[in-house]
């Protein structure tokens, strides 16, 4: 098998399977839904992308297999860097499309209390929902530099999740110190244009109703 098709098949084998999830998924919920509910769906509006690099695949096999079997061991032609100028030039999109894929809200055709869409980061997905009460964003590579306000000693914490309780309509982070682990904050979380800022919780049970939802969570 040449390089070129190698490359083509793997990147059908993975993009292909996302692509028919999430088209199963708008057929499936598109009766319920209302076009402008819809919309708001991130992957509702972009899908084209992925569905135009599924045919650039299938157009680069069929120029492959055209190809002198000779030439294609040793020489990759243009197609393969087409088709990887075409995923980088739509990084955010095909980044989206993975967590998507993953994500609780796929399928669901309830009226959502909560964010949703709306308060997904680039790079997150809900890991879990409970539906009438708090959902569990997880997070790839969302790190933010914090000062202790008590050492004040600055460090790096990756964000293990953020929690939304629509409930009682708060949003709660839980970090880590990428030093030392045992270093865990659960915290009130006001995301801002400009800047983030944090709470310190105060009430015993709903700091214990956090952690234990986000214990429970598999993560």
């Amino acid at each position: 098998m040449g390089k070129d098709l190698d490359f083509i098949n793997k990147e059908r084998d993975y993009w292909g399977k996302i692509y028919t999830d999430i088209t199963y998924s708008i057929s499936e919920i598109s009766p319920f839904l209302e076009e402008s509910t819809l919309i708001k769906r991130k992957y509702y509006s972009k899908i084209s992308i992925l569905k135009d690099y599924i045919k650039k695949l299938d157009d680069s096999e069929f120029k492959d297999s055209k190809k002198p079997k000779f030439l294609s061991l040793f020489k990759n032609d243009d197609s393969t860097s087409t088709l990887i100028d075409y995923k980088t030039s739509n990084r955010d999109a095909f980044k989206q499309f993975e967590n998507c894929s993953k994500c609780t809200c796929l399928n669901c055709v309830r009226e959502c209390e909560f964010k949703s869409c709306m308060g997904c980061k680039p790079s997150s997905f809900i890991k879990k929902c409970t539906d009438n009460k708090i959902n569990i964003r997880k997070h790839d590579n969302f790190t933010l530099d914090l000062t202790n306000n008590d050492s004040g000693i600055a460090s790096t914490y990756k964000v293990l999740a953020t929690l939304e309780d629509c409930s009682l309509d708060k949003l709660y982070i839980i970090l880590e110190n990428i030093v030392d682990t045992d270093d865990k904050f659960i915290l009130y979380y006001y995301p801002g244009i400009s800047e983030d800022n944090f709470g310190e919780i105060e009430n015993e049970s709903e700091f214990n109703f956090v952690l234990e939802s986000f214990e429970q969570s598999d993560y």
